[in-house]
């Protein structure tokens, strides 16, 4: 391919208002470009590393004995109210109606739509177990769309679903799953983990997510290498503490100013005091009105710890400022849980705290040096938080977890009979009697997938692609290539000799400075980079740049394709 016959869509400058690498890289490369918030469209460059994503994942599918379909996009309401998520998935599921007043929406997943195929298909046992996959568009109308196409409305992905005559068989297919998907982030070439998961909207007794771990990872994983312990955060449970009698008062309550201050951040700069110190009360949504969560402010809220306590509705939902203000009369983030008129549960870390500050319902004001029993009421304690660097690892007496980020990309479940048993799917078993299939479910991103692997690969001139899905194997960088018939000649021959040996060659023919191209190309991240100049020509060589390890070296120009052949893992 040569650069002047394809759609090199670089832009030098970082777009305004874009918060993460991934997003920044994937716009300058000329990747991806916005059509609406959350929906994108892909050009030539970003479409190319897609489908070698997609490629991988088809691959292991079908090696893993899995049977490639397709279904609608466009899902009728009947088959969601068959399973009772109509009304139960939430907002993030884009309902319409079409010409004749019907309702429809657009598929954020598929579980339903399978189901009833298959209830439609199988019917023995004989025809068992089986996998079906498909790599599809979904929509999910995310509130607030965010970070590319790391969290969009309209994304690429790969789900599956299997069918069993029982639990075992179930389990046996999560596994084969499980294996399979091990081994396609392993061809991805990226640095993965497997940890325990809550299966949430999808249902299920057993999940496991699989992440990418990267800094910007909007979820926390708990882990200890050493006994070989990973768990999402939300699901760690966090001991009772020994003691949770809170010091011995040392100051008196006061009431003080903080103009303008909403976040723990602004509160402990303006009274120097640690985040551990302060103490934020949240407003969520109850069964009889409105139910304050207390917690330490450095800590965060684990929603499906606070959904399990009794006052608090599930799915779980912070009550609005404007509540807030009518309720209470004070702003958000000036709210304190002395004298306030509702239920209070504060989490067990927060029930120790002495001498502690929080909002003194009044606009403007915090209080200090409060403390429990003396200025306000023990409240109700209960485990409401997310685990941290340092919390007891769960069932090792003496081990701790390090928590790190990650990128959720993958995501496993062992759904049982919970659509089977909504939509009657149902086959006749050996002994001739009518059974309930057994279900798995087994998604992945695949155009996270692209997003969450810069996240992981990049340096300050762009992007690092893992080889097995660079957009090009090769690019080649002629100096002077308008100008030197034997540059020319030269780059050109390179280019059709690699091609005809199954690389995948960029040549960047464009008549511009030799700077430009070597940043365009290192923003591109393509893997291996041939320079070919009337300098190095004049010796019989050419220089040959890696991106990830930066270094140069000079091939012999008869030899540099069979070179490169030993040097080039994937083409």
């Amino acid at each position: 391919m040569r650069t002047t016959k394809y759609l090199l869509a670089t832009e030098k400058e970082t777009p305004a208002g874009v918060e993460i690498i991934s997003h920044q890289l994937m716009l300058r490369a000329g990747m991806i470009r916005q059509l609406a918030a959350g929906i994108y469209s892909w050009l030539p460059t970003g479409l190319r590393v897609l489908e070698k994503v997609e490629n991988i994942v088809r691959e292991e599918m079908n090696a893993a004995g899995a049977l490639e379909v397709l279904m609608p996009s466009v899902q009728p309401a009947e088959i969601w109210q068959e399973s009772e998520r109509w009304d139960h998935f939430g907002p993030e599921l884009l309902r319409f109606k079409d010409r004749h007043n019907r309702d429809f929406c657009l598929g954020p997943t598929h579980e339903e739509v399978i189901t009833t195929l298959i209830n439609n298909e199988i019917q023995s046992y004989r025809q068992l177990p089986a996998n079906f996959y498909q790599i599809q568009w979904k929509f999910r109308d995310e509130i607030r769309p965010r970070f590319g196409v790391m969290r969009c409305r309209e994304f690429l992905m790969k789900d599956a679903y299997s069918f069993d005559i029982n639990l075992v068989g179930m389990e046996e297919a999560y596994q084969i799953m499980y294996d399979a998907y091990s081994k396609i982030f392993t061809r991805l070439d990226l640095d993965f983990v497997a940890v325990a998961a809550d299966s949430g909207a999808i249902g299920g007794s057993v999940s496991t997510e699989f992440h990418v771990v990267a800094d910007s990872g909007e979820d926390g994983i708990g882990v200890n290498e050493s006994i070989g312990f990973a768990s999402n955060v939300e699901l760690i449970t966090l001991p009772v503490p020994e003691d949770v009698s809170p010091a011995a008062p040392q100051l008196e309550m006061s009431q003080v100013a903080t103009p303008g201050v909403h976040t723990i951040r602004e509160l402990t700069e303006l009274l120097g005091v640690p985040a551990s110190q302060t103490l934020k009360t949240l407003l969520v949504r109850g069964i009889d009105g409105p139910v304050a969560l207390l917690l330490r402010g450095d800590h965060e809220l684990n929603a499906l710890k606070a959904e399990k306590c009794e006052q608090v509705l599930a799915p779980l939902q912070m009550e609005s400022a404007e509540t807030i203000r009518s309720k209470f009369n004070v702003e958000p983030g000036s709210l304190g849980p002395v004298n306030l008129e509702c239920p209070i549960i504060a989490d067990l870390a927060a029930v120790t705290l002495a001498d502690f500050v929080c909002g003194a319902n009044v606009e403007g004001h915090h209080l200090t040096g409060v403390n429990w029993d003396r200025d306000l009421p023990a409240p109700e304690a209960a485990d409401l938080r997310k685990a941290t660097d340092g919390d007891p690892c769960p069932g090792s007496p003496g081990e701790t977890i390090t928590v790190k980020r990650g990128i959720e990309v993958g995501h496993v479940f062992q759904l049982g009979t919970k659509y089977s048993e909504a939509f009657n799917a149902t086959c006749v078993d050996a002994a001739g009697s009518s059974v309930m299939m057994w279900m798995g479910c087994y998604g992945i991103g695949v155009s996270r997938i692209v997003a969450a692997a810069i996240e992981q690969n990049h340096d300050d001139d762009g992007i690092i692609w893992p080889e097995p899905i660079a957009p090009f194997s090769v690019c080649i960088v002629p100096i002077n290539y308008n100008r030197s018939k034997n540059v020319a000649r030269t780059s050109d021959r390179l280019h059709d000799e690699l091609t005809a040996q199954g690389f995948t060659v960029l040549l960047d023919d464009r008549d511009d400075r030799p700077g430009t191209k070597f940043a365009d190309m290192d923003l591109l991240g393509i893997p291996h980079r041939l320079v070919v100049s009337d300098r190095n020509l004049a010796n019989g060589v050419v220089e040959y740049k890696n991106r990830r390890r930066g270094d140069t070296t000079l091939l012999e120009m008869e030899t540099v394709v069979s070179q490169l052949s030993d040097i080039v893992t994937y083409r």
